[in-house]
């Protein structure tokens, strides 16, 4: 891909369209779902020894929703969206950071009993 073309579609990717959808309408409520997107690219060009010359690059880009905004009677409220696997890992970490600390300790207080350093 050119760096041209990279960023052409770069700027269309990275778009206010991608982080606010367009808004739903139905028994007088108006929901605007919004999104995280993050991307990143690189590009670059060159030539070799014998003068030929070459240009390219590449981007990424990824999203998640993260809730929406809700609007009923003219008041305007966020509602979070929840991540449940997110939850449910973080949760899982802790768990077993707070198992591991716990066999540690148990350990050290162990070790001081015993009169070991």
């Amino acid at each position: 891909m050119k760096v041209d073309e990279l960023m052409t579609t770069a700027r269309d990717m990275v778009s206010v369209r991608r982080v606010y959808a367009e808004p739903i309408e139905k028994d007088g409520v108006t929901v605007i779902p919004t999104a995280k997107v993050a991307g990143g690219g690189g590009g670059g060009q060159g030539h070799d020894e014998k003068g030929q010359e070459g240009e390219g690059g590449g981007f990424g880009a990824g999203g998640r929703p993260v809730g929406a905004f809700t609007i009923k009677d003219g008041t305007v409220r966020w509602v979070p969206a929840v991540d449940v696997n997110r939850l449910i890992a973080t949760v899982g970490a802790v768990v077993i950071a707070a198992l591991f600390a716990r066999v540690r300790v148990a350990k050290l207080r162990a070790k001081a009993a015993a009169g070991k350093p």
